[in-house]
């Protein structure tokens, strides 16, 4: 599996903290983890709703399997990723919610809300967060009995979100430009899609903004 990491302005000061609580549950996993920013309060700005933006593209395209983002509350972070197709982003504040997200949304993205009660200890948390939400394989139920119930409504809503939604390519025409090629205009971004993306009509598009 293939996890993003990505960081908005306002917590990229923790983005240290919480890369090597997540890596260090990836690489007992043997997840293969990617740093896509802000790396730093340097980089250049990223807003959560780019975030959202950058995670759509990313999942996509099958560039990334998984995404961990957030934001102060979490709140701003998590709809940027579920107002995109094909994403579906749960708010997680605790291990509790981590295990349940992966065992009954089986979703691809998690919002976490870095500034609420983030002090001391608070690397600990992250950490059995991280170890929560990769215990098992997603969509095993909880409680398990309510399985297939819970994979029914899943399929459903997938199948909705695809009624409800734009594709993602006309999405990518349709926003505003300059904001497009502000959020992929990044180096470690970048390097990173190119790399990984599958081929696809997306990835074209991206190419020709950035020219």
């Amino acid at each position: 599996m293939r996890v993003a990491l990505i960081n908005e302005n306002s917590q990229a000061s923790k983005n240290e903290i919480i890369y090597n609580a997540l890596k260090s549950v990836c690489d007992q996993k043997g997840y293969e983890l990617y740093n896509l920013g802000m790396t730093s309060t340097e980089d250049s700005n990223l807003t959560y709703v780019q975030n959202g933006l950058l995670a759509a593209i990313l999942l996509n395209t099958k560039a990334i399997d998984f995404v961990v983002t957030g934001c102060g509350t979490g709140e701003g972070a998590m709809l940027a990723l579920n107002s995109f197709p094909n994403v579906e982003c749960g708010l997680i504040a605790d291990p509790t919610d981590a295990y349940l997200f992966s065992q009954i949304n089986a979703g691809n993205a998690i919002s976490i809300p870095f500034a609420k009660g983030f002090g001391w200890g608070s690397e600990v948390t992250l950490t059995y967060i991280f170890e929560k939400l990769f215990a098992t394989p997603f969509g095993g139920g909880y409680p398990v009995e309510r399985r297939e119930a819970e994979q029914r409504n899943k399929k459903i809503l997938d199948d909705i979100k695809q009624i409800t939604h734009k594709d993602m390519l006309t999405i990518l025409k349709e926003i505003d430009q300059d904001f497009l090629k502000e959020a992929i205009n990044r180096p470690n971004f970048k390097d990173f899609f190119f790399n990984h993306a599958e081929e696809s009509e997306i990835k074209e598009y991206i190419k020709n903004v950035l020219l």
